[in-house]
């Protein structure tokens, strides 16, 4: 008590001190400073100070959200990246078994194509031989019958030239062998 009493006699006493260095130490200044700041203190506790820890604490709720949503999104993006690779993998082996099909569809065509090429070749090759057949069976019928009509003739000429059986019979048969051979 002593020394609030000195306190306050030194803070109302005027000294003959005019002036002063800021570095001096005047009591009375503390005081009033001292007591201001108290005074501050309560003021700033009722009316600023629940104000400012509601601003602190709905920052730091704002920072834990904040927090909170970004693990929340890379989990949702890992797991997006997880899901994108097993769509890949799926990809590739769908894609995979779309060329397999698409090398054993062509292999079939291939087969497919080459059997009714060569079914075509054979059906031209009978064709053509048949046509050579009927052409030649032609051309032996012509021959047939202009030989016929050769045989005719050379029998009228040897019949008005000689009328003799056996010279006829001889001559037949030579014909004859001659057409064989």
């Amino acid at each position: 008590m002593n020394t609030l009493s000195y306190l306050l006699l030194l803070t109302f006493s005027e000294g003959g001190e005019k002036g002063g260095s800021p570095l001096d130490v005047n009591p009375g200044v503390i005081l009033w400073t001292v007591v201001t700041f108290i005074f501050l203190l309560l003021i700033l506790k009722k009316i600023a100070w629940k104000p400012i820890l509601n601003s602190l604490s709905e920052r730091e709720n704002f920072i834990k959200d904040s927090l909170e949503k970004a693990d929340k999104a890379q989990k949702e993006a890992e797991k997006l990246i997880a899901d994108n690779k097993v769509s890949l993998v799926k990809a590739e082996e769908e894609a995979h078994k779309i060329i397999e099909q698409s090398r054993e569809l062509a292999e079939k065509l291939k087969a497919q194509i080459l059997d009714e090429s060569k079914s075509q070749a054979k059906k031209m090759i009978v064709d053509a031989t048949s046509e050579i057949e009927r052409k030649n069976a032609e051309a032996f019928n012509k021959l047939k019958s202009q030989v016929a009509d050769i045989a005719v003739n050379a029998a009228e000429k040897i019949l008005r030239e000689n009328l003799d059986k056996d010279k006829q019979v001889k001559l037949v048969n030579k014909y004859l062998d001659d057409l064989k051979n």
